[in-house]
């Protein structure tokens, strides 16, 4: 690449940035044009070359960059006190491909219109109607595991493998479309990540790669807990880039499935983050309501916290840390924590 180039590539960083400035304050014009409008075609283009592939394409790219980044460093070591403009200018320009090829390819999502208001739905709930909600989905969630185990006492274990699970989620999108239409999905481009034991000391159970639009499953964590992880990643697919608003998709995505232990696992989902809603606002309910679910439900919590647990390491804080800066960078000002506002729109959906 020649140094005028990267000089070029170098600069555009800057229009780039006051251009995500500007669209950020316009999420009428970006769900118009950009998430209803140029990313459906660039997500079946990538959906179309991507799919097909038994692995990841995505995370073999992470590993080649990686190892590309690591070799650039080493050969230019010396340089890096002797030639630091140069050094620097090819940081920027690369950085700035990066930059660029992140927000066309998907990137652009995180500034279309609220879920909220393309669903109609109040953001806003009291702690009365959180009661009711709670109430609702424990007999919901006890109804279905005693369903599936017939013992109330007993934990579930999910019978599917991991190609099956993609399978029955995406048939649960099929049904989720004759409701909401906006949300058709038509790629099954979901894959196991290669990195699925360093995402689990990171404490992460799935991604999407924003250059090849793949669903990475963290293929470690329990299969109890992959039928909303699977469905979560498909919402950030079709272009729902905020965590809140993935989890309340994923989360109809599951109730609206024919198979029951999907059905079961949403509503799970749900109940866990109305129950620590619950625990913040009201204690004393939150104590009452947990001795109403079924012991076995309870198992299943344990075995999810369990598993998380026994990967805790004093630097996952570190990595949660800085998705949560990179989510506030990308107009999600609660960072990590917007994953709690999806009770909003569950208080609102139910009770609808």
């Amino acid at each position: 690449m020649s140094k005028k180039l990267k000089i070029i590539l170098a600069l555009s960083l800057v229009p780039q940035y006051f251009f995500i400035k500007v669209v950020k304050q316009q999420p009428e014009f970006m769900e118009t044009y950009y998430s209803s409008g140029l990313f459906p075609i660039i997500s079946k283009l990538l959906n179309t070359t991507f799919r097909w592939v038994p692995f990841s394409v995505g995370d073999v790219l992470y590993a080649i960059l990686i190892v590309y980044i690591i070799r650039w460093v080493v050969l230019i070591r010396k340089r890096l006190r002797t030639q630091p403009k140069v050094w620097g200018l090819n940081i920027l320009a690369f950085v700035s491909v990066l930059y660029f090829m992140f927000h066309l390819c998907w990137g652009f999502n995180y500034y279309r219109v609220p879920l909220h208001t393309t669903l109609n739905l109040n953001p806003d709930y009291t702690t009365a109607q959180l009661k009711i909600v709670t109430h609702q989905l424990v007999i919901k969630t006890n109804a279905l595991h005693l369903a599936i185990t017939q013992d109330s006492l007993l934990k579930t274990t999910t019978p599917y493998s991991f190609s099956k699970l993609t399978e029955i989620s995406h048939a649960g999108y099929s049904e989720l479309e004759k409701v909401y239409p906006n949300f058709k999905h038509d790629g099954k481009n979901i894959k196991k990540s290669l990195f699925s034991t360093p995402l689990t000391y990171m404490g992460f159970s799935g991604y999407v790669n924003p250059i090849t639009l793949e669903a990475q499953v963290n293929a470690v964590m329990p299969p109890n807990a992959m039928p909303t992880t699977i469905a979560h990643e498909q919402a950030h697919q079709l272009g729902y880039a905020a965590e809140n608003e993935a989890n309340f998709i994923g989360f109809l995505a599951c109730i609206h499935n024919k198979n029951i232990y999907f059905n079961y696992a949403g509503y799970k989902f749900a109940l866990r983050y109305c129950l620590r809603e619950l625990h913040l606002r009201d204690p004393d309910t939150y104590d009452s309501v947990l001795c109403t679910i079924n012991p076995g439900v309870l198992e299943d919590y344990r075995e999810a916290f369990e598993f998380w647990d026994s990967y805790y390491n004093p630097l996952e804080p570190v990595f949660k840390g800085f998705y949560s800066y990179f989510l506030k960078a990308n107009n999600q000002d609660k960072g990590i924590e917007s994953y709690s506002y999806v009770v909003a729109l569950l208080v609102d959906y139910l009770q609808g």
